[in-house]
């Protein structure tokens, strides 16, 4: 499977882990797992070289 193909098997499973947390754990946990998936999710695009976090820090202020 290549790896366009993947991205809908992991959105799945992180819908699935939300479901859990929303349904286990109440909102804080939801919002918990949102969050953390999130950082996650850009610490492994930022590690594959896919994204300048200094870019997002610095914002779009010099041209």
């Amino acid at each position: 499977m290549d790896e366009m193909g993947w991205w809908p098997v992991i959105g799945l499973m992180f819908g699935v882990a939300l479901g859990f947390a929303g349904a286990f754990g109440g909102f804080t946990a939801f919002v918990i797992v949102l969050v953390l998936g999130v950082i996650g999710f850009l610490a492994g695009r930022a590690l594959s070289g896919e994204l300048d976090l200094g870019e997002l820090v610095r914002g779009r202020r010099h041209p």
